[in-house]
């Protein structure tokens, strides 16, 4: 798996997580999914994202989003 694909799963497992704790636990967790989505939206901006750099050092190969 490329950091590419890594990080887009790991970005909706949180959303899902979110969703799931906000619907089961309180309505805060939707703040989750409103950082996950602010981090996604960044990353496409300025082509940095810190789970990028988790995930390159964890192994997984360089895709062709964030270098």
């Amino acid at each position: 798996m490329n950091v590419d694909r890594a990080v887009m799963a790991f970005a909706g497992c949180v959303v899902l997580a979110s969703v799931v704790l906000a619907q089961f636990v309180s309505p805060w967790w939707l703040l989750l999914t409103a950082f996950a989505g602010a981090n996604m939206l960044q990353a496409s901006l300025t082509g940095w994202c810190p789970a990028a750099l988790v995930f390159k050092r964890a192994g997984c190969s360089v895709g062709t989003a964030f270098k």
